[in-house]
């Protein structure tokens, strides 16, 4: 059943009330928040409150009756107040219109008595001798009793579209308010969280909680105008339609040359709304608060789940999910890994303290836990809590913006947990904690700004040029090495304190191949992979330096050059990253060979393990390597999109992850926490994934 039109009229006037003064909107304002008020209730609002807060939700705005008058001014509201203001009044005015109205206009003298069939329209005797001669025609009586059911069955059709809709604005109202309650429990979730832990760590705390807050309150207010602009979108619509049903039952009961007038009018907007009838709803993502377990400065993380799908199906998306197989794989992978005219090569992998974290300030994306995203990492997507706490977090992205990448293929985590991600082709290191939240970065220059401290070169470069680095390891002190290309022909190994300043450097020779490093913290020594001769046939080495710069030893490479071959194949074939155990004991990865090989800390062979292909214990292009405190190898599957645990003899325990995109170097943390960066060019994978559970 229809609704009654003054039920309607007032349906729409609850909507168009001020929450305040109780009356219609007055020179309507929009607060941050999205509610709706008048100007002048505004206005006394904020001069007997302060700071002022929204009377809805207790939004706290920083706002002075002076700023009032320039807020954002919501047009649509306003504009529905002035129609339903000016629809108030109409029925005394048509009252007085009906008077004069029966008159004929041509002949002013005569009233319109007679409906010509062929015009449609009412017509007088003197009309009738003159323009509609020979035309049929009917009393005005008559014609208004004809058409008047055709008529009455537009107007119930219109007023049940009508009745449809304000149901629907009723779920939207109802939808507003749930998403309230929703923000005040989940702001109320991270103020408890805050304040349990503020006794130790105030300050930090206070930053998490302050841009959580502001995410809350951003995915609010996404959600509300959401709802306001559907509410804006009905609201004409029911207007115009209401306005429609309302002239023609009031012409119908007031006269009948009018109802008959009008007759053109009302069908075409029936037939127009009679289209639309089927409403969409507002689709809307309030976000779900996640407390922290960790005693760090971070309360949490929000999430929003993804809205369902539309029911029009998307087309594909155009990506590459894999790149394990063929020469496409190894075009793919030797893209990151070999400099291609000013382009810097790849990077290593170092092990020692480290330490990780993600997640920059706004407006940089919260860090997310899904495990198959190729681009920009900005939401999550899981199910059930204990879903999520198997889930890598995920943060990053393609960028140049902070807490953004541009070919991550470097990492390591110090003692406290801080993650240091070598982001090549932006020149320098970016800093996060293990929670993804961004902490600094410094730009990768080769050599300091004064001569003050001590470093040794041989290039003839100005200071602080600036390098891409191609991976980064801490020493037992704390201290970073990084590895990086100026141009084609000219590279360094680069020491940095943990505030980016330059310590000391040394020219590396350039080979055309990527270079990684790893630290023996017990011996201070520099280890570093080396790759010579062509693409068809290339052997690889580790160089061992002082810090200083000075060769030690060269340990790897074939019969002719190894200090220490005792047995092992004719050497590695291109060595990528590399670590150190707690025993001493050198792992390198053979990107080619698709293994691992062993050496004792004096640099002589142990042993190898693995072999290509896809099965356990198998490798596909092997790229970092770390170890935990166990002393179990985890490695870095990148052909078979693989993360991969062994026991310190090579034998396979089991997988870490088997669908993150290209994984490329590999950090553990002290904690446990173990650290990938993935990163594909073709695919647009740009991004770092913190497992802390595996």
């Amino acid at each position: 059943m229809a609704a009654a039109p003054s039920t309607l009229r007032e349906q729409i006037r609850e909507e168009l009330t001020c929450s305040i003064c109780l009356e219609l909107f007055t020179r309507p304002k929009v607060l941050p928040c999205q509610h709706t008020f008048c100007q002048d209730c505004i206005q006394f609002h904020a001069l007997v409150q302060i700071p002022f807060q929204c009377p809805v939700c207790r939004q706290q705005v920083r706002l002075t009756p002076k700023e009032v008058p320039g807020m954002q001014d919501s047009r649509i509201v306003a504009n529905l107040c002035e129609r339903l203001k000016k629809q108030e009044t109409l029925p005394g005015e048509v009252k007085e219109e009906h008077q004069s109205t029966n008159k004929c206009i041509l002949h002013s003298s005569k009233e319109l008595k007679l409906y010509c069939k062929q015009c449609q329209m009412p017509v007088c005797e003197l009309c009738l001798e003159e323009k509609h001669d020979n035309h049929r025609t009917t009393t005005v009586n008559v014609a208004a009793q004809e058409r008047s059911s055709t008529d009455q069955a537009l107007i119930n059709e219109g007023r049940n579209i009508l009745n449809s809709y304000c149901s629907f604005i009723r779920d939207l109202r109802e939808t507003e308010k749930t998403l309230d309650e929703q923000k005040q429990q989940r702001d109320n979730s991270i103020i408890q969280a805050y304040n349990q832990m503020v006794k130790t760590m105030v300050q930090q705390l206070k930053q998490s909680k302050d841009y959580l807050l502001s995410e809350s309150q951003q995915n609010h207010s996404e959600n509300l105008e959401r709802i306001q602009n559907g509410r804006g979108i009905v609201l004409a619509d029911v207007n115009e339609l209401s306005t429609a049903c309302d002239q023609a039952e009031q012409k119908m009961k007031q006269g009948v040359v009018e109802f008959l007038s009008q007759q053109t009018a009302l069908t075409e907007v029936v037939e127009k709304y009679r289209g639309k009838a089927v409403l969409t709803p507002v689709q809307t993502q309030p976000a779900v608060f996640h407390p922290t377990d960790t005693t760090l400065a971070v309360l949490g993380h929000m999430t929003v789940h993804p809205l369902p799908s539309a029911p029009i199906p998307a087309a594909p998306a155009v990506r590459e999910k894999s790149h394990r197989h063929g020469n496409q794989e190894l075009q793919s992978l030797t893209s990151a890994l070999i400099p291609a005219a000013p382009v810097a090569r790849g990077k290593g992998h170092h092990q020692g303290n480290q330490e990780i974290k993600s997640l920059p300030s706004a407006p940089m994306p919260f860090a997310s836990t899904t495990t198959n995203d190729s681009s920009q990492v900005t939401g999550h997507h899981h199910g059930n809590q204990r879903q999520w706490e198997d889930q890598p977090l995920m943060f990053g992205g393609e960028g140049s913006g902070t807490g953004y990448f541009s070919n991550p293929t470097g990492v390591t985590v110090s003692e406290r947990g801080q993650i240091f991600v070598a982001d090549r082709e932006n020149q320098r290191i970016q800093v996060f904690i293990l929670q993804g939240t961004f902490v600094r970065k410094f730009t990768t220059r080769v050599f300091p700004d004064s001569e003050d401290s001590c470093y040794c070169f041989t290039s003839s470069l100005s200071d602080g040029q600036k390098m891409r680095p191609y991976d980064v390891a801490m020493d037992g002190k704390g201290k970073l090495w990084v590895l990086g290309i100026l141009d084609v022909h000219t590279e360094f190994a680069v020491q940095y304190n943990k505030h980016g300043e330059v310590l000391r450097s040394f020219e590396l020779k350039s080979t055309g191949w990527a270079k990684r490093v790893a630290v023996d913290a017990r011996r201070n020594h520099i280890l570093i992979t080396q790759t010579t001769g062509d693409r068809d046939n290339r052997q690889g080495e580790v160089l061992v330096f002082r810090p200083d710069g000075t060769l030690v030893r060269t340990m790897g490479g074939d019969s002719k050059t190894d200090f220490f071959n005792m047995g092992q194949p004719q050497g590695m074939k291109f060595p990528q990253y590399l670590t150190v155990d707690g025993e001493g004991n050198i792992l390198v990865t053979d990107c080619d060979s698709h293994c691992v090989v062993v050496y004792n800390e004096h640099g002589q062979f142990l042993f190898q393990f693995g072999s290509k292909g896809s099965g356990e214990g198998q490798l596909d292009y092997p790229l970092g390597i770390c170890t935990d405190r166990a002393g179990n190898i985890i490695v870095a599957d990148y052909g078979n999109n693989r993360v991969e645990m062994f026991d310190k003899t090579g034998r396979f325990l089991k997988h870490i992850a088997t669908d993150l995109d290209a994984p490329l170097a590999i950090a553990m943390a002290t904690q446990g926490q173990l650290v990938v960066t993935c990163f594909h060019k073709l695919s647009n994978i740009h991004k770092v994934a913190v497992f802390n559970n595996y």
